[in-house]
């Protein structure tokens, strides 16, 4: 069996399988011996989420060509829902990224997300610092888009890309479901459909995010979405860096107190009334400091 440092070289040499091996490495129980050989070195991060069938695979994908034209390695992370009897990720959209599978300079990977609360798999940030070591230079994070839970791609992506159709029905569950809130661009996709203009009006009206249009399949408003995507980037500050960085530990410290064997004797004592809910979360953060 190869060593984590045997695979590190050899990933670093061109293997896609060791790069498959250590992103299930970070996957698994293993994730901070990963860690420990590789360094610190980010690279950029785009998140792309939005509601099922607003086509985030055909727009990633389109994204992915645009970049590689400019000669930037590029890694595609798509977070799934957890089989419920494998705990495998579910990825059905790999087809609508077909054009990039025998690109050497493209990486296309699931990831499941492990019931890690907030729907990103707690594996991710540790992917990305992976790929940051492996020379990938940008990584599209694309989420399944089902509602709040996808809030939590902020704290790792910039941008946050929302993407959604024409309709009313999408913008309005796009702002129930807090994903305007999150957005630092709204593109609206499938744009040659009726409703489009009004669609863009009524999100404009919710948002102070910018909207744009696209037709992804076509790669019409393509290049402006990249425009604004690097602009976004160019503007990021060090507060915005350090807000996404605080949120990012304070979701992963959650997900690790979730699993914290106390808790379900606290939740228990505070059930039957012997303890009170402060007193326990009090407990429990300094049973997993001791």
């Amino acid at each position: 069996m190869s060593t984590i440092e045997e695979l590190i070289a050899a990933a670093r040499s061109g293997s896609v399988r060791a790069i498959g091996r250590l992103l299930s490495l970070v996957e698994s129980d293993r994730r901070s011996e990963v860690l420990a050989a590789i360094g610190t070195a980010k690279p950029r991060v785009i998140g792309v989420t939005g509601p099922p069938g607003a086509g985030k695979s055909t727009t990633v994908g389109a994204l992915v060509g645009a970049y590689r034209a400019t000669g930037l390695r590029v890694a595609v992370l798509a977070v799934d829902p957890s089989s419920p009897y494998s705990g495998g990720a579910l990825l059905g959209d790999r087809i609508r990224m077909a054009a990039h599978i025998n690109d050497p300079d493209v990486l296309i990977r699931s990831l499941a997300t492990r019931g890690h609360l907030g729907g990103l798999a707690a594996a991710v940030p540790a992917a990305i610092q992976l790929l940051a070591a492996l020379s990938y230079d940008l990584v599209v994070l694309e989420t399944v888009g089902v509602g709040q839970s996808e809030i939590e791609i902020a704290a790792i992506a910039d941008p946050t890309v929302v993407i959604l159709n024409p309709g009313a029905g999408d913008a309005v569950q796009a702002a129930k479901a807090g994903l305007l809130e999150v957005a630092d661009l709204v593109v609206v996709n499938k744009a040659d459909r009726d409703g489009a203009d009004q669609t863009v009006r009524d999100l404009r009206a919710e948002t102070s995010a910018p909207v744009l249009k696209l037709i992804a399949a076509q790669g019409e408003g393509l290049a402006e979405l990249v425009e604004a995507i690097d602009a976004h980037h160019r503007a990021d500050t060090s507060e915005r860096r350090s807000a996404r960085a605080r949120a990012q530990i304070l979701s992963l410290a959650q997900t690790l107190l979730r699993n914290h064997a106390e808790l379900d004797r606290l939740a228990g004592a505070v059930a039957d009334g012997s303890c009170d809910a402060y007193t326990a979360a009090a407990r429990l953060i300094a049973d997993s400091a001791g």
